[in-house]
């Protein structure tokens, strides 16, 4: 079995079922009686080991196998949830994500066995003899024994196989009839086969089966099928081998003794797991159409590295939606090359074929993007997590309050926002919040208040995260500055609180007087803004001394296509984003002052700088210095420009296309698009102008 094909669901299924994990054991931490949430970490814990045991991943298998066992404890009322317990917990949770990255990198799980974990998880049992059985999925407890006629089945066998079976006989081996039970609830039957195969063929050769290895694959079969084994283990083993697979009700076997025409085994039957005897409780594999899985080869199966981040969950009805949307767009084509081909045909019914068309694919892009948006839960909902282990690690007291988590962004932000908001939480923890006793002298509550909140905003969402600490302290900032050579002290005297506090945005910048593992080392809001920007996207702080910091970050809903605004510089066409321009002016050059040198005017009582494109570009305008000027004037945050153009051509929905990593000198230049004249047009990006 080529498990590559199972293995990007895998992943996704996984991640889910440990941030899953992850939410259910916070909870409780705060709440250890809750029985609801118990059933729910055993349900997720037995989910990931019937899913690890599917992919063949002993290791993640054992280990979440003995979590479950823990949970049946907590579950049956045995054992207790402590603190110790919900480290331990964390810590395999910790592992089992080492194990999915490895998996994702390298297609396999790696070599860790984490003896230490299991061995704790062990104690947690009262287990006097945490010893290698009891660390491995449970073995069948199975004797080889004859049994009633109805458990086994007969092997029809060709003259090869009845060769086969001679010369084993004559070597001394060992001939094993089995008959497989799988489980009736089992989701992927023929999966569970080949897993049983495989772990057969690890003590020696299948030499035949019923049904065949083909019809099994295609799960052409029922709920049982028959091997014949030849191996040097005795049958014991055999049935102990296939038991071990998950979702395997039951193995009869026998010794094969005699060369006859109908070979068949005799009966064992394995002492089925209670948790998964239970039709409601068995380990879910992952969800896929059902595929080839077993080939008759024993060659070593290569894992192929699995290409990530490369599936979006989709609601049926934004399908339904999608698919009615082509549907039309077939119409309208049909109609128009009617409408064209048809003698006589006037230009006003071709217009009105264009414009159903037009409508049509409006809404088909509006759709398109929709499929392509998830929450932003998928990211958010692993910093409860985080905030709970800096709490431990810094000693300080703090809460962590959400909002939003329903927003939606497209899914290559979403991919990407993770990381710059980890930096924001971990800052806040570490720099913003004040020791208990500090907040305690300034009369604040002793526990720190950290808050993420994201919402929508027009074309934007926004993303604030903050913190009810010291704020940031513009004077130390200063003062830092200037000791490295940033900022000269006369520089410094006429800078803004803003334009200080931007600072803390360069590369090594830190004010921090210790280094911490947490943060403090100079890096992290360089990498900040400048991942917000590859997005692009802004990144601003509001602070006050004393009372917090405010981060807020504004991403565009989706990369792909905007609507923009067409302009002409020096006889060429460049897009500006509609987002980011507030107003389009008109200015006669007296209009025009001066300030240190720089080109501004005064627009409605503010004072704008502008920027002339033509020489950013480095083309020659094509307007005469004593004709008005035309200025867009664009917005980031609070910060305004007006950029002096030559020509306006009208408003345009644009696909973005990258420049690729060749062409990555300009700044200015955030990707091209392609006009509906075929001319290429490069799209500016207003945040690097600004």
């Amino acid at each position: 079995m080529d498990v590559s094909q199972y293995l990007e669901i895998f992943l996704d299924e996984t991640k889910e079922h440990l941030q899953s994990l992850n939410t259910q054991i916070l909870e409780l931490e705060q709440n250890p009686e809750n029985m609801e949430t118990i059933n729910e970490v055993f349900r997720a814990a037995h989910s990931l080991k019937g899913m690890a045991g599917t992919m063949g991943y002993k290791r993640m298998q054992t280990l979440t196998h003995d979590m479950e066992n823990v949970f049946s404890e907590v579950r049956n009322g045995h054992i207790k949830v402590n603190a110790s317990m919900i480290d331990c917990l964390f810590q395999c949770l910790d592992a089992l994500e080492d194990y999915l990255a490895t998996i994702q990198s390298t297609g396999d799980e790696g070599t860790n066995d984490n003896e230490m974990l299991i061995k704790d998880l062990n104690a947690m049992l009262g287990a006097e003899n945490a010893d290698e059985s009891e660390t491995k999925p449970q073995q069948a407890k199975a004797a080889v024994s004859d049994a009633s006629k109805e458990k086994w089945h007969t092997i029809p066998m060709g003259e090869p196989e009845k060769h086969v079976v001679r010369e084993a006989l004559k070597q001394g081996k060992n001939v094993i009839g089995l008959t497989v039970y799988v489980q009736e609830s089992c989701i992927l039957k023929a999966a569970r086969a080949f897993l049983v195969f495989k772990a057969l063929e690890e003590l020696g050769e299948v030499i035949v089966s019923n049904p065949s290895t083909q019809d099994i694959e295609d799960e052409k079969f029922g709920f049982d099928f028959s091997i014949i084994l030849v191996s040097d283990s005795d049958a014991e083993k055999a049935v102990a081998a296939a038991s071990n697979v998950s979702e395997i009700q039951e193995v009869c076997a026998g010794l094969i003794l005699l060369d006859t025409e109908e070979v068949a085994g005799g009966a064992a039957k394995e002492e089925t797991a209670p948790e998964e005897a239970s039709a409601n409780e068995v380990p879910e594999a992952p969800q896929v159409e059902k595929k080839p899985v077993k080939k008759e080869t024993k060659a070593t199966e290569k894992k192929n590295k699995p290409v990530v981040n490369r599936t979006v969950r989709v609601d049926i009805e934004k399908l339904d939606v999608l698919m009615n949307l082509v549907s039309e767009l077939i119409i309208a084509k049909n109609s128009l090359v009617s409408a064209t081909n048809v003698e006589g045909a006037t230009n006003a019914g071709v217009n009105e074929h264009i414009e159903y068309l037009e409508s049509v694919t409006t809404n088909l892009h509006e759709s398109v993007m929709k499929v392509r948006m998830v929450p932003i839960e998928s990211v958010v909902n692993k910093f409860p997590r985080m905030i709970r282990d800096l709490q431990k690690k810094l000693g300080k007291k703090m809460e962590l309050h959400m909002s939003g988590e329903e927003t939606e962004l497209d899914r290559t932000v979403v991919d990407e926002i993770g990381d710059p908001l980890m930096h924001l939480l971990r800052n806040s923890a570490d720099h913003g919040l004040e020791s208990a006793e500090l907040r305690k002298e300034r009369g604040k509550n002793e526990v720190g208040y950290i808050f993420l909140n994201a919402y929508q905003e027009g074309n934007n969402v926004v993303i604030e995260v903050g913190d009810d600490g010291n704020g940031i302290d513009v004077d130390a900032v200063r003062k830092k500055a200037i000791e490295r050579g940033t900022i000269t002290e006369e520089q410094a005297e006429y800078m803004t609180e803003k334009e200080i506090i931007d600072l803390l945005f360069l590369p090594s910048f830190s004010t921090a007087k210790q280094v911490s593992d947490v943060s403090g080392r100079g890096v992290g809001l360089d990498v900040v803004r400048s991942k917000i920007q590859s997005l692009s996207g802004e990144v601003e702080v509001r602070s006050k001394l004393g009372v917090g910091s405010t981060w807020i970050i504004r991403l565009p809903l989706t990369l792909a296509i905007i609507q923009a605004l067409m302009v002409g510089v020096g006889g060429e066409k460049y897009a500006i984003s509609l987002a980011a321009i507030d107003t389009i002016e008109d200015i006669s050059p007296e209009d025009i002052k001066l300030v240190q040198s720089k080109e501004v005017i005064t627009l409605r009582g503010n004072v704008i700088p502008l920027v002339r494109l033509n020489e950013v570009l480095g083309i020659e305008s094509l307007k005469d210095s004593s004709e008005n000027l035309t200025a867009v004037i664009v917005k980031k945050g609070d910060k305004q420009a007006g950029l002096v153009i030559d020509e306006l051509s009208g408003q345009a929905e644009i696909v973005i296309k990258s420049l690729g990593k060749y062409i990555n000198k300009s700044k200015v230049i955030s990707g091209a698009t392609i006009l509906g004249d075929g001319e290429v047009a490069l799209i500016l990006d207003t945040n690097a102008l600004l």
